[in-house]
């Protein structure tokens, strides 16, 4: 990373900070500066991450994450409910079976092997 964009990302965080700071100067009277001195902070910083290198790369790796997103074929309503009865089936015989075990474990340990019935 260049020293461009080092600086530009503490500039950023420096005006993140400083919207935090003036969130809480700002008395709790004046609520919508308080809420608009932080928006402002955060848009500005934002602003200024957008303009360093990194921040690009960001903003291409989100639109190239958005395309692959439109290229998934998601499944039918009634795929999505077999294969949601399907995994709460799988969920209820685990928990049957792990039960069972133990159940089992604790009759072997206490009853025969301590022989505390």
């Amino acid at each position: 990373m260049e020293m461009q964009d080092k600086i530009k990302l503490s500039l950023a965080g420096l005006l993140v900070v400083a919207g935090v700071v003036g969130f809480y100067m700002i008395p709790d009277s004046q609520g919508f500066l308080r809420v608009l001195a932080m928006f402002v902070a955060l848009v500005l910083a934002a602003g200024v991450v957008w303009l360093s290198q990194p921040g690009r790369d960001f903003v291409a790796y989100a639109r190239d994450s958005v395309t692959e997103g439109r290229k998934v074929v998601w499944p039918t309503r009634k795929e999505a409910m077999q294969m949601t009865g399907i995994v709460f089936l799988f969920v209820a015989v685990l928990a049957l079976f792990m039960w069972l075990v133990d159940s089992g474990l604790s009759w072997l340990v206490y009853d025969v092997i301590l022989g505390r019935g």
